[in-house]
Formats: structure tokens, sequence, C-alpha cells
């Protein structure tokens, strides 16, 4: 199983859920992928989606400041 990090602090809606799809389909069946994201429209959005997509949302946890982590499983 491999965990990759995708960060997307710095893009908006709806780009966030996009590039994280894109990054979900090159992962492998229980490869983890980890988005670093903001709070918001992100953070609403990216987790709500990818539950829709029928992926396995493992956290969502706060790092620091606005910045946070959202674990998912594929």
């Amino acid at each position: 199983m491999a965990t990759k990090v995708l960060d997307i602090t710095n893009e908006h809606c709806p780009m966030t859920f996009v590039k994280t799809k894109i990054e979900l389909s090159k992962l492998q069946t229980g490869d983890i992928l980890e988005v670093l994201l903001e709070e918001g429209e992100p953070l609403d959005n990216v987790p709500r989606n990818a539950k829709e997509q029928g992926y396995n949302v493992l956290s969502v946890e706060h790092v620091e400041g606005t910045t946070h982590k959202v674990t998912i499983q594929k």
C-alpha cells in the first residue's frame, strides 16, 4: 500500500476536486492519498465529493492555520 501527498492549498474550487480525482485515478486500490487543502469550499467539497465517488475518507484533520489534511483511500 502506497501513500501519496497532494498539496492543493493554492487551488480553488472546482479545481480542488478535479486535481484530487486525477491523483486518485493514478493510485492502486487500497492506496492512500493525503490531500492538503484550505478551509472553506475545498474542505467542504473534497471529502464530500470523494465519498460520492465511492472513495473511503479515512480522516479530516487540522494541520495548522487554515490548512487541513484529508486522508482518502482508493
